[in-house]
């Protein structure tokens, strides 16, 4: 009995000892499951349908392919811009995949895919708002401008913004309720969020800049350390791009227009 109970802890240490060294494929294997950190509110990317309680978007249909890729269950876990940075070096998931924009100071942190979409800033005001009416008026004095905190749009907007008012809230809500409340005049979005907010709300106006603003790509993120993992990821990429998966899935959910396939 004292060897069998020596040879199992044995077996165990050293399969600690592996996932510690960073063979997640492995781990991946042997759970027979694949943990993907999602964010359920993105129109688009990973949307949890209020009516029929399940998951559309292109990114979660994703997940679903990466799983069969991988001959592994998938799991879900729910993460947030918020909470990605330490979801994804916590070990919360093994990915996150809810079109994360790649920008320096996320990169400091977590690694990322090669890209597959791509979008620009857009902004969102109310209807009744008749200060806003093109992206020229957004940058001048008296204009309040809200982010949510910790998305990519902060940092870019502390940089861009020279005259309006910088309002960080704390959620994506919180952006709506501020515009809605007249507090703030627009909040800063994709070109998801923005085609969300049109497609639910009767309130909302959408505005595009004239020009390109910040375009920035949009990845998947994970934890520095395994390049096996990376590897194995980046291949599965390729392989959607190459046959179709991606375009069809993102012309199914009315992304053709971001979607990158180089």
């Amino acid at each position: 009995m004292k060897r069998v109970i020596k040879l199992t802890l044995v077996a165990f240490l050293a399969q600690t000892l592996l996932f510690a060294e960073g063979d997640r494929l492995e781990k991946i294997k042997q759970e027979n499951k694949v943990k993907v950190c999602i964010w359920s509110e993105y129109y688009g990317i990973s949307y949890l349908d209020p009516r029929t309680q399940k998951l559309i978007g292109i990114d979660s249909d994703l997940a679903l392919e990466l799983a069969k890729d991988l001959d592994a269950e998938l799991e879900y876990v729910p993460s947030s811009f918020a909470t990605l940075l330490e979801d994804v070096t916590k070990d919360k998931c093994d990915i996150a995949m809810f079109a994360i924009g790649n920008t320096p100071q996320r990169r400091e942190k977590v690694r990322f895919t090669t890209p597959h979409l791509a979008s620009d800033i857009y902004a969102v005001a109310t209807k009744t708002n008749k200060k806003i009416q093109k992206w020229d008026d957004i940058d001048k004095t008296g204009v309040v401008v809200a982010v949510a905190k910790g998305t990519y749009h902060e940092p870019i907007m502390k940089e861009k913004l020279k005259n309006a008012t910088l309002l960080v809230v704390e959620n994506m809500h919180a952006r709506e309720q501020e515009v809605i409340a007249g507090r703030a005049d627009v909040f800063m979005t994709d070109y998801p969020f923005g085609k969300r907010m049109l497609a639910t709300t009767d309130w909302a106006k959408l505005i595009m800049p004239e020009s390109t603003y910040h375009m920035t790509s949009y990845a998947w993120a994970m934890a520095y350390g395994d390049d096996k993992f990376h590897a194995r990821v980046e291949q599965f990429i390729k392989d959607i791009k190459k046959d179709g998966r991606l375009l069809n899935l993102a012309k199914k959910n009315a992304l053709e227009p971001i979607v990158k396939l180089d």
